[in-house]
């Protein structure tokens, strides 16, 4: 926060960043691949109309698929780790077109793949199946002949392809007017000076203790956004109608059941969800009534949320002092766990600092036979930390499936995705409370505890009941203007926080600012992720028999089974809410502790 200006990209420590050389050693590498990938189009083409004329053309057709799609995804994995460090720098702006034109391109070359395979004969497939080189495709058929209600045929599917650019153009330019393009106003920090408002100076903001500070950023973020609303409703509302159209393109009900359907979840599981929720919003309500009297507030805002309820208490890290508290948190998990650990520490998977045009937030990406590289934008509080766990609960994750499951299963469902890096920020908790003995630290650990899950299960259900809404509105032929989505939005805002909250006009504009609304139903998973990681938290912290192993089968299993298939056999059942239910139970009891130490 003392710097009046972040640093530019190559004035960034090289030990500070992520080794992108691991994937192309040189630019001209990448393009080497890239026009490899370029050069297989034509093969993966030649397979039309003859995959199931013989087990071994399936074969070789499906490992044809396998290279060019490996070698594919690393270039784009390249171009955007590239591209996410230095936003403004045109040269990787382009590499990312022209690898998703590529993307496109390859995508309708194999765009016959599942219509010719949904009208073989699926008896002949199983006979295929039984041959040696393809026993382990088995799972993926079974998942292939699910999806035969909603596949098209290979014109429809190639030109559906090829309009994959333009549907995804959206997101796209949300994300280059929102890291990019949109300048932020200066305003004052604690010490009086002047400093840039950014993504990732707004959060540190948001927990001054100075209210005056923290009101200011407040008003020049969604001041910001409101000069713009115009143009970012714009974009939420044409990402929206492109998942409508494309759940009615491929005959599903809506966009819900298309993306959940992807995961085969039932959308049960998100009306669960929203309902296990909504019945104990009066614990939400209740913690906005404690952090009230805990701040000595006659109005709390939403611009008070965020700092912490307990004075005179700030708990700061080095980066090297999070590193050996990550390390120690999570040595419950194992020594296999902590030699990963080790590794992403030392081999340059992590990219550290927040300088000029990188893009904002905290994300965990890769692909197989890649690092699973890290993006931080590392500020040195108690939130960067629980960052570090988090995203080092993907890339372990990532790093365990990929090195255990072969390429067609090396990856694991979104559903799956945030359980993991919850996992970690759970056994923080339960770390530093145990860390600490003063009474000051552990409420203030408790407090951190209490707006993750209102932040993660509350929050994140709040976004998944509005962009529900906004999707079910644009089916209905309701237009998504700003003004309809601002109305929407401040009411539910008001139904999560309840009575005692004191409303700027400002947060009804919150919805413009947030990346996951084009993510097509992904922020619901945020919270039932939570309540699965509470429940793998507990049974690895009560030395549960064989808790830890079933764990790491769970992070090693990546898509060679269904979601609920894989927590189940972990010893998690998510086919109903209860588990949901208990981690509120678990938020409830947390909250009477930090009663009684206030």
């Amino acid at each position: 926060m003392s710097q009046k200006q972040l640093p530019k990209r190559n004035e960034v420590p090289v030990q500070d960043t992520w080794d992108t050389s691991t994937i192309f050693k040189t630019e001209e590498d990448y393009h080497k691949t890239f026009n490899e990938v370029e050069s297989q189009i034509d093969k993966l083409a030649s397979y039309q109309g003859r995959l199931v004329e013989s087990a071994q053309t399936l074969h070789e057709a499906l490992t044809t698929r396998n290279e060019v799609l490996l070698k594919y995804s690393h270039c784009a994995v390249y171009a955007h780790l590239q591209s996410d460090v230095d936003t403004a720098d045109s040269h990787f702006q382009g590499l990312q077109s022209l690898v998703s034109d590529l993307g496109s391109r390859v995508s309708a070359a194999m765009s016959y793949f599942q219509p010719e395979l949904m009208a073989a004969d699926e008896a002949v497939i199983h006979d295929f199946l039984k041959h040696e080189d393809l026993k382990e495709y088995a799972f993926e058929f079974e998942l292939i002949f699910r999806n035969r209600p909603h596949v098209l045929s290979t014109k429809e599917e190639t030109l559906l392809a090829k309009t994959s650019p333009v549907m995804g153009a959206a997101s796209r330019t949300f994300s280059i007017l929102n890291n990019a393009d949109l300048k932020f106003p200066t305003i004052k920090n604690e010490d009086g000076e002047e400093v840039n408002l950014s993504h990732g100076r707004y959060s540190t903001f948001m927990e001054s203790k100075n209210r005056q500070v923290r009101h200011d950023a407040f008003k020049a973020m969604y001041n910001t956004y409101g000069d713009l609303q115009n143009t970012f409703a714009s974009t939420l509302s044409t990402s929206v109608k492109s998942h409508n159209n494309l759940s009615e393109i491929r005959n599903f009900s809506s966009a819900r059941h298309r993306a959940l359907f992807a995961n085969t979840i039932d959308e049960s599981v998100y009306d669960a969800l929203v309902e296990a929720v909504n019945e104990n919003l009066h614990l939400l309500h209740k913690y906005v009534d404690v952090r009230k009297k805990a701040l000595k507030l006659d109005d709390l805002r939403m611009y008070d949320v965020y700092v912490s309820m307990i004075e005179d208490v700030e708990l700061k890290f080095t980066w090297e002092e999070a590193k050996q508290v990550t390390l120690e948190a999570l040595s419950v998990l194992g020594e296999e766990y902590v030699e990963i650990l080790n590794h992403a520490f030392n081999d340059r998977w992590i990219d550290i600092h927040e300088n000029q045009g990188k893009r904002s937030g905290a994300y965990s990406s890769g692909t197989y036979g890649t690092i699973p590289f890290i993006l931080l934008n590392w500020q040195g509080n108690l939130n960067d930390v629980y960052t570090l766990v988090h995203e080092l609960g993907h890339s372990v994750h990532s790093y365990l499936t990929r090195k255990h499951q072969p390429y067609i299963y090396g990856d694991y469902s979104i559903f799956l995705a945030e359980v993991a890096s919850t996992t970690n920020e759970h056994l923080l908790t339960d770390y530093l409370l145990k860390k600490y003995d003063d009474s000051k630290i552990q409420a203030y650990i408790i407090n951190y505890f209490l707006d993750g899950v209102k932040g993660t299960v509350y929050r994140q259900t709040q976004f998944a009941e509005f962009e529900h809404l906004i999707h079910q509105a644009d089916q209905n032929g309701i237009a998504l203007t700003s003004d309809y989505l601002n109305e929407q939005y401040f009411d539910l805002n008001k139904k999560y926080y309840g009575d005692s909250m004191t409303y700027d006009d400002e947060i009804k504009l919150e919805w413009a600012r947030i990346p996951h609304f084009y993510y097509n139903y992904y922020v619901y998973q945020y919270a039932t992720g939570f309540s699965a990681a509470t429940a793998f938290s507990k049974y690895i912290l009560d030395k549960k028999e064989g808790a830890v192993e079933k764990y790491l089968n769970f992070l090693k299993a990546g898509e060679s089974d269904y979601p609920m298939n894989v927590l189940k056999e972990a010893g998690v059942d998510m086919s109903t809410n209860q588990v949901t239910k208990d981690a509120l139970k678990v938020f409830e009891e947390r909250l009477k502790q930090l009663e009684e130490l206030l």
